[in-house]
């Protein structure tokens, strides 16, 4: 008779694992737990010369206050209704000289983009297009108000627009 020499297996009993693995993944997230722990510390002690760049920006980001400001864009279309031609860059820049500079000669910004609209038939537009960037003290908001309404205005009557966008948001500048 043959003898099998395999050793004899339960197959009821489930198979247990050690206790050993458990206890080095233990310890491994509290290795890991520690290590995130001791970073803010090690970066606290160097100085702003040796910090990383991204710490060393945060900590700058987080000191510059700024002053209250208004910051009003103004979207302008180069689209003719009446199916003339476009608006020129050159035609552009020169309304921007007359009239926005001498009313707002502490700086301004220029930003060529693209847009779209429904015009009063209905009809989506799709034009080039400009937005002014203007910044001023929210103390100047009063006074500034009738000039921007003027550029406004000016733009429509010259290039036959039937609006120009006014967008205004408070912000914290510093120069």
């Amino acid at each position: 008779m043959p003898t099998d020499s395999r050793p004899r297996t339960s197959p009821a009993r489930p198979r247990t694992f050690p206790a050993r693995p458990r206890l080095r993944l233990a310890a491994l997230a509290l290795s890991a737990a520690l290590l995130g722990a001791g970073a803010p510390t090690a970066y606290a002690a160097l100085t702003d010369g040796e910090r990383p760049a991204a710490t060393a920006a945060a900590a700058a980001q987080k000191t510059v206050e700024g002053r209250p400001y208004i910051e009003t864009s103004l979207l302008f279309g180069t689209a003719r209704p009446d199916g003339g031609p476009p608006v020129t860059d050159k035609e552009f820049h020169a309304f921007v000289d007359a009239f926005v500079t001498p009313r707002f000669p502490d700086g301004l910004t220029v930003q060529d983009g693209y847009g779209q609209y429904r015009d009063a038939h209905g009809t989506i537009e799709r034009e080039r297009s400009y937005e002014l960037i203007l910044l001023y003290p929210t103390s100047q908001a009063g006074p500034n108000t009738p000039k921007i309404e003027q550029i406004r205005a000016a733009y429509m009557k010259r290039f036959g627009q039937e609006s120009v966008a006014r967008i205004d948001d408070r912000a914290r500048v510093d120069f």
